[in-house]
């Protein structure tokens, strides 16, 4: 036989037609070299992991929109602070806008990294407790910011301490309303429809 004469036999033939119905459309490939052995998911739902996975995947986000956030914020106040403080000094032209500039910037940066920080302790701390106590639940929100609060006043006294407690307390409830399915406020908004 030549070299040529499995390309150009009938079977040959029959096998492109066979693997061009099982290429894949979008990238050009046989799906059936790779094998079905594996499971679909990274981790199965009840896993340790699973739970673990879940609150690292939300820590970079929240952390990113704390930060960007507290930037916001910061350049209005700025804006704000800036905008009096140059009508009470008397400044026109290009020293009070460069003035208002300076406000914006400090102050927007200074919050922004306050509000970062400030998620950043309580992503690392939840998914610390997530993994300590091996189960995904508000719990874990609850016990995160309470503690947040804690090591984010814990260089002004034990009165801001507890105050920066009841402060995380108080957020974790009002994001638990929000966000969480089972209860009460999500149930009662159900049944009266």
């Amino acid at each position: 036989m030549s070299l040529l004469g499995d390309i150009l036999s009938p079977k040959s033939e029959e096998r492109k037609s066979q693997a061009a119905t099982n290429l894949s459309p979008y990238l050009n490939f046989d799906p059936s070299y790779i094998s079905k052995v594996q499971p679909e998911f990274l981790y199965p739902d009840d896993s340790h992991m699973a739970s673990t996975a879940r609150r690292s995947n939300v820590a970079l986000p929240i952390i990113g929109m704390s930060f960007m956030t507290g930037s916001g914020l910061g350049s209005v106040t700025g804006l704000y602070k800036g905008l009096r403080a140059t009508t009470l000094a008397g400044q026109v032209g290009k020293v009070r806008r460069t003035q208002v500039v300076n406000y914006i910037m400090k102050q927007g940066t200074t919050t922004g990294c306050t509000l970062g920080i400030i998620a950043s302790f309580y992503s690392c701390i939840a998914l610390g407790v997530t993994w300590l106590r091996d189960k995904e639940d508000t719990g874990n929100t609850f016990i995160a910011a309470a503690t947040t609060g804690i090591i984010y006043k814990s260089t002004s006294g034990l009165r801001s301490m507890g105050l920066g407690a009841a402060a995380g307390l108080t957020l974790a409830g009002v994001y638990s309303l929000v966000t969480d399915n089972d209860n009460i406020w999500s149930k009662a908004k159900y049944n009266r429809l």
